[in-house]
């Protein structure tokens, strides 16, 4: 009797992209080596699939990896039996993450084999000493992440450079090795003149305009990729990022505090002191507060998202039939005038979708256990209980409960990216704030816009979407009514049976006509984030199939 065809998908990944540029690299070694161990159990009936599932410079600590969606997307279609990986930890370094991922190999009839570590998990024995590895592994991710925030913060208490995109006025030193700063001279003269600008108009906006009349830019920096950036007009909020950096008065920062840097100086301290007490002059008018004034209520989250430029997104408002609209825009169409690159989102709808994404973020948190940074068990289920109450509070208040526990943001064309504050988290749940964990601070969300004239669309949340129930029934009409059409049943009857107007029915009606493409993708749920039934039904279809699937974003 013949043994059953076991379909093996082989999974590698690496957490950095050195070497991946290489005609042979690690992810070919991994795979190499797991093909060479499907092949060994070819009396099994093991066979290797054809598709091969790689992710190169993504951490283990996560699973938004793309080889391994699809890798997951193909199990749950029934297309994978068995999942080949050369280690354990190359699957994943979270022992939270591999209990889901288990879970969801068990429910799809799929087995797990590492090459190099005989581990079976059909077994509870098994099951047991992989959870022992991976919470080795882990731990192993969690003190090496330590080290490398220890050696930074120890590098820069030396007064290095630790690398990144130099700010204006200073290059990388010339000596890969040395992880230092030179003046850049043509650069270190704007910054200079940027100083002296604001010490004797004393206002940003004023400054900005004269940086354009006088030609300043901000940094251009080419990147090893051949990547440009910078190089363009400076804005307010670039300008005042300059004017607050102590790198340009020879000091290195690091968070909150400031170390001697092996770099020169730019600025003289009584230049440096006298604009930064007229800074602080100008922002105290501007508040009209004391610091740690509450949020905003008329913009909650000024001065806390930026655009995918690094750009401010600053609250700001028009006037229509009577009405006030609010937005939050991109800083630079205030400063700069038009860009076609500048962000501009409807204030409201920009506002519940971050309350809604850290609502949902929360509870998700709460739910999965992941609250507090060390493994406690007494503790766990009351931190996740004072977690899914805010996370309800916050879908109960909105954004005005929201808005305090959000530190900063940065939208993106395609994510969305928010951290929350600790301290905020922390007294919002009684919590302490040194025990939270990492995790339950930060989010990244998918987040799409379509522009509608000179606004944008907001879609943000999972990337799974849900069948529309409005759709799939004016649909499952449409193909019944236009039956009874062709049979004989006039439209004025059908109408009336339905208690509805005949120009309603014959729309929905049409809707019959849509290209199987269409109709398939409404059926699963899979259609674009934006099309709905008031859209559907707002046109006349086009007769071709094709057209209709261009027309609707397919």
């Amino acid at each position: 009797m013949s043994k059953p065809r076991i379909r093996c998908a082989i999974y590698t990944r690496k957490s950095s992209d050195e070497g991946l540029d290489q005609d042979f690299n690690s992810l070919d070694a991994q795979h190499e080596a797991c093909a060479a161990y499907i092949a060994s159990q070819r009396h099994e009936g093991w066979k290797a699939a054809p598709t091969r599932y790689d992710d190169g410079g993504v951490s283990g600590g996560t699973l938004e990896r793309p080889g391994l969606q699809q890798l997951l997307t193909d199990i749950d279609a029934g297309r994978i039996d068995m999942v080949v990986v050369y280690k354990i930890d190359r699957l994943t370094r979270s022992l939270a993450d591999f209990a889901r991922l288990v879970d969801r190999f068990e429910t799809a009839d799929c087995s797990f084999v590492s090459v190099t570590q005989a581990f079976n998990t059909s077994s509870s024995m098994g099951r047991l000493t992989l959870n022992v590895l991976l919470s080795f592994a882990q731990f192993e991710r969690e003190v090496t992440a330590e080290r490398i925030r220890d050696k930074i913060a120890a590098s820069k208490k030396k007064g290095l450079w630790m690398g990144g995109v130099p700010p204006l006025g200073y290059d990388p030193h010339p000596d890969a090795m040395r992880r230092e700063l030179v003046v850049s001279g043509t650069e270190a003269g704007v910054v200079r003149q940027l100083f002296a600008l604001y010490a004797h108009h004393r206002c940003l906006s004023v400054v900005t305009r004269e940086a354009e009349i006088l030609g300043l830019r901000s940094k251009r920096h080419v990147f090893s990729t051949g990547k440009k950036q910078g190089g363009n007009i400076l804005s307010r909020g670039q300008i005042h990022k300059v004017l607050t950096n102590p790198i340009y008065l020879g000091l290195i920062r690091h968070k909150e505090k400031t170390f001697p840097g092996k770099h020169p100086a730019i600025i003289d301290r009584s230049l440096w002191d006298e604009v930064q007490l007229l800074l602080q002059d100008a922002s105290a008018r501007r508040r009209g507060s004391a610091a740690g004034a509450p949020v905003c209520k008329s913009a909650p989250l000024k001065g806390k998202l930026r655009d995918d430029t690094g750009d401010l997104l600053t609250p700001t408002h028009t006037r229509k039939n009577g009405k006030q609209l609010r937005y939050y825009i991109s800083n630079r169409l205030v400063s700069g005038g038009k860009d076609p690159t500048g962000w501009r989102l409807p204030a409201q709808v920009l506002e519940a979708t971050v309350a809604s994404l850290v609502a949902d973020h929360l509870a998700e948190q709460a739910d999965r256990h992941v609250v507090l940074n060390r493994d406690d068990a007494l503790r766990a289920a009351d931190a996740s209980k004072s977690v899914n109450s805010l996370a309800n509070q916050v879908r109960d208040d909105g954004i005005r409960r929201a808005a305090p526990l959000v530190i900063s943001g940065s939208l993106g064309h395609g994510r969305i990216t928010i951290d929350l504050d600790a301290g905020a988290v922390a007294r919002a749940t009684g919590l302490s704030e040194d025990a939270l964990h990492p995790d339950l601070l930060s989010l990244d969300r998918p987040f799409t816009c379509r522009r509608r004239g000179v606004e944008m669309k907001i879609f943000a949340g999972q990337l799974a979407r849900a069948p529309d129930p409005a759709m799939i029934r004016a649909l499952r009409n449409a193909h019944r009514w236009s039956a009874h059409l062709k049979s004989g049943t006039p439209l004025k009857r059908l109408a009336s049976d339905a208690n509805m107007s005949e120009r309603y029915v014959a729309r929905i009606i049409s809707l019959s006509g849509l290209s199987p493409k269409i109709q398939t993708a409404i059926v699963d749920g899979t259609q674009p984030v934006d099309l709905t039934l008031k859209r559907l039904l707002s046109r006349s279809l086009p007769l071709e199939w094709c057209d209709q699937e261009q027309v609707f974003g397919f």
